[in-house]
């Protein structure tokens, strides 16, 4: 036995797998298919026959045959739940021995926003650090979406161990009216496949620093949260400026605001052969600036077909606000909107928790017999003139109406009374 073959004993090699639900989670994984990502099988899973059966070069699963009869969820995201349990065991046998199981879909539809939490779950029970990357719906789309998306998203994070959200809204931002819908959709599939390239890349490459498993699930395993994703290139003499002053404007990162908020941050870094060491400091001295209060960890890796660029790549999260009821953390039970993930131009609404109803009531003050004596003559007091006092009426000042033609008529008399005079004037009854 040679001596890397006892170096390698008991080193377990880091399995990744990516399982793409519904249309957009395949198309997802058709882009990763053309860019090849190596080593890390894929599944692409729906309840419809037909977009299954249109991305041919990736393993499909058609599920909940008996409750859709392969003809998709019709948009509704409980069948789509109720398709992949009822399809357990396949998702179940796909999902054992990962490492890491990166989830792919589009929320505010019936598959990927019914059954990503449903997968979720099945990996993380079976010890899976889960990453999902999502896209959520265009403003233009119907409300109904929208809200699915918000429901969606709620139970995906309380499942998974982060998400990673791309607001399609977004992507207007980087287009322009030439632009096609089919090519929008495109660049929305690029940048979820580059959120998975980029973290895989980040576990797998060998670098000057490295940047381990234990070092991703420190900044994503249980939090439950929303994470970013962005990353940047340049080349040239000013390339570390124009690299982060893309990343300052990524609209992922929401013009930088998420880097001020984030409170775990992980860098890459990498470079051709010319990367300098005073580059690296340059940009994270200035990355740091941007994030004060994150604890950092980053990595930088040399690879020689990069030429004279750089690339640098953010995965940036902060834990999501919770609510403390006697003295206890409690997760938030609903929110009112989505939190950082919709667009920039959108109005905000951040979670606020209720004030729980006290379950203490304090004490009566101590008093000495002659304040209690003196206290309850006065309630008394009170209690009998609200008693006695009878409430002051007046009558209002009703203008009399003449009978008109029946003013010769003979009067409707009944036991001497004249009930055709109404009955608050015969009785004297005084109104307010």
């Amino acid at each position: 036995m040679n001596i890397n073959e006892i170096n390698n004993q008991g080193v377990k090699k880091l399995t990744s797998k990516v399982v793409g639900l519904g249309n957009a989670g395949i198309h997802i994984l058709e882009h990763l298919a053309t860019v090849g990502l190596i080593e890390t099988e894929m599944l692409g899973v729906d309840c419809d026959a037909r977009a299954i059966s249109s991305a041919p070069s990736i393993p499909g699963c058609l599920i909940g045959r008996q409750l859709t009869g392969g003809m998709g969820t019709g948009g509704e995201p409980e069948r789509g739940r109720a398709a992949a349990e009822s399809d357990h065991a396949i998702l179940k046998e796909f999902c054992a021995g990962a490492d890491i199981l990166f989830i792919v879909a589009g929320l505010g539809g019936g598959m990927g926003t019914g059954a990503a939490p449903v997968v979720a779950r099945m990996a993380k029970e079976q010890g899976a650090l889960v990453l999902a990357i999502v896209a959520l719906p265009f403003e233009f789309e119907a409300s109904r979406r929208k809200r699915q998306a918000e429901q969606g998203l709620l139970e995906l994070k309380a499942a998974a161990d982060s998400v990673i959200c791309l607001p399609n809204q977004s992507l207007l931002k980087l287009v322009d009216d030439k632009t096609t819908a089919v090519d929008t959709f495109k660049l929305a599939n690029a940048f979820l496949a580059d959120g998975i390239l980029g973290i895989w890349r980040l576990t797998t490459h060998q670098g000057l620093l490295n940047i381990d498993f234990n070092d991703l699930c420190s900044v994503t395993r249980g939090r439950h949260s929303v994470s970013s994703f962005a990353t940047a290139e340049a080349s040239g003499e000013h390339r570390t400026q124009q690299v982060l002053d893309k990343l300052l404007a990524h609209p992922l990162l929401e013009n930088g605001t998420l880097l001020t908020e984030a409170d775990n941050l992980l860098v890459s870094l990498t470079g051709g052969r010319d990367l300098g060491i005073a580059e690296i400091n340059r940009l994270m001295e200035q990355v740091k600036r941007h994030c004060e209060n994150a604890v950092i960890s980053m990595g930088a890796t040399i690879d020689e077909d990069y030429g004279s660029r750089i690339s640098l790549t953010l995965i940036a999260s902060r834990r999501e606000k919770v609510a403390v009821v006697d003295g206890e953390t409690q997760e938030p039970e609903a929110w009112t909107a989505v939190d950082r993930v919709s667009s920039v131009d959108e109005e905000k609404t951040e979670y606020k928790p209720s004030r729980p109803t006290p379950r203490f009531l304090a004490p009566a003050p101590s008093l000495t017999e002659e304040k209690k004596s003196e206290v309850f003559a006065r309630q008394t007091g009170n209690a009998r003139k609200k008693r006695t006092t009878s409430p002051r009426q007046g009558q209002l000042p009703l203008e009399i109406v003449s009978k008109g033609r029946f003013e010769k008529s003979e009067p409707t008399v009944y036991e001497g009374e004249d009930l055709d005079v109404p009955t608050y004037i015969r009785r004297g009854i005084a109104l307010n």
